[in-house]
C-alpha cells in the first residue's frame, strides 16, 4: 500500500469531475419536485441521453452538438413522463419506475454498434497565467466547460427559486397545486415545463458520463447515479446548495475509493466500490435530520376540473 501515490490536486479536480454528472441531474430533478411532481425516472433519462449524446458526437465530431442532443433526449422521454402523470393522471411513482426501465431498454437498443468506439474530446477551460497557478490553477481553471456549468445552473437555481416570480409561481404549484389553480396559474403547463427540464438536466449529466467522465459507450454506464441525484434532492431538502455539498461528497467518496484501490489498500475492491453509495447515503440522512419538509402537493395528481 502507497498512499503517497494520492495526489491531493488531482483528488480535488478529479471529484469536481465526478461530482458533475450527478449534480447537474439532481438540480433538474429538484426542479421538478419543487413543481409538486415526482420522477423516479432519473437514472432511465441518465441513460438515455448518454447514449443520444454519445452517438451525435460520435457522428458529427462536435462534443457541444453531442451535449445538445442529449439535453434533447432527455426532455423527450420526459414528456412520455408527462403524459402520462399530468393527462392520464396515471400513479407517478410507477410512471417513474416505467419510464427508468424503458430507458434502459432504449439505450441498450440504440448502443449496438457503438461499443469500443472513442467519442472526440471535449475540450478544457484554458485561460492564460491563471491555469498555470500552482494548486488553484489545476484545481479551479482546468476542467472542461460542463463542470463550470453545473457550478452555474447551482446558482442559477437558487436565485430563480428564492427571487424570480417564476420561481415563486413553480414553488406555489408544488405546495397547493388547487390554491394555485385558483389564482389562474397553469398547473399542467408549469408542471410540464418542469418536467421537460428535468429530463434535460438528466439527459445532460448522462451525456456527461459517456462524454467526459468515462469517454465510452457501454450498456447501463450510469450505474445508479440518477438514484444517488434522487437522494441527493431529498436529503438535501430540495435546496440546491445542499445539492452541490451532497454532490461533491459523492464525488470525492468516488474518487477516493479509486485512489485506494490503485494505491493497494488491503479492503475487498467490492466494499471499495459500494462506498460512495453507503456514505453518501448515511452523511446525507444525518445531514436532513433537521432540514424543512418537501412540498406539500409532491406526489399528487392534479384534477384540472377542481
Amino acid at each position: 500500500m502507497d498512499l503517497s501515490a494520492i495526489n491531493p490536486v488531482l483528488l480535488i479536480a478529479s471529484l469536481m469531475v465526478a461530482a458533475t454528472a450527478v449534480m447537474i441531474a439532481a438540480i433538474g430533478e429538484l426542479i421538478v419536485e419543487r413543481a409538486g411532481v415526482l420522477n423516479l425516472g432519473v437514472e432511465g433519462m441518465m441513460i438515455t441521453g448518454a447514449i443520444c449524446g454519445f452517438a451525435v458526437a460520435v457522428q458529427t465530431g462536435s462534443p457541444t452538438a453531442g451535449f445538445i442532443a442529449a439535453a434533447v433526449g432527455g426532455a423527450a422521454l420526459s414528456m412520455l413522463f408527462a403524459f402520462l402523470t399530468q393527462f392520464a393522471l396515471a400513479n407517478q411513482v410507477a410512471s417513474g419506475l416505467a419510464l427508468t426501465l424503458f430507458g434502459l431498454g432504449l439505450s441498450a437498443l440504440l448502443g449496438q454498434g457503438y461499443q469500443g468506439i472513442k467519442p472526440p474530446s471535449t475540450p478544457r477551460l484554458d485561460i492564460p497565467v491563471l491555469s498555470d497557478l500552482p494548486w488553484v490553477g489545476r484545481i479551479v481553471f482546468g476542467h472542461d466547460l460542463m463542470v463550470y456549468f453545473g457550478l452555474a445552473l447551482v446558482a442559477a437555481t437558487w436565485a430563480f427559486l428564492k427571487y424570480a416570480r417564476a420561481g415563486l409561481v413553480l414553488r406555489a404549484v408544488g405546495e397547493n397545486h388547487d390554491a394555485a389553480h385558483a389564482l389562474g396559474y397553469k398547473v399542467v403547463r408549469i408542471r410540464v415545463l418542469a418536467i421537460a427540464f428535468g429530463g434535460a438536466m438528466a439527459g445532460l449529466g448522462g451525456a456527461y458520463i459517456s462524454l467526459v467522465r468515462v469517454p465510452q459507450w457501454t450498456e447501463g454506464m450510469t450505474a445508479g447515479i440518477g438514484w444517488i441525484a434522487l437522494a441527493l434532492v431529498v436529503f438535501a431538502s430540495w435546496k440546491p446548495w445542499r445539492v452541490l455539498l451532497g454532490a461533491y461528497l459523492f464525488g470525492g467518496v468516488t474518487v477516493l475509493q479509486l485512489n485506494l484501490q490503485a494505491a493497494g489498500i488491503a479492503i475487498p475492491v467490492e466494499y471499495l466500490s459500494m462506498s460512495p453509495y453507503i456514505i453518501t447515503i448515511v452523511v446525507l440522512v444525518i445531514m436532513s435530520a433537521d432540514k424543512s419538509r418537501a412540498p406539500a402537493s409532491l406526489g399528487r395528481i392534479f384534477h384540472a376540473t377542481h
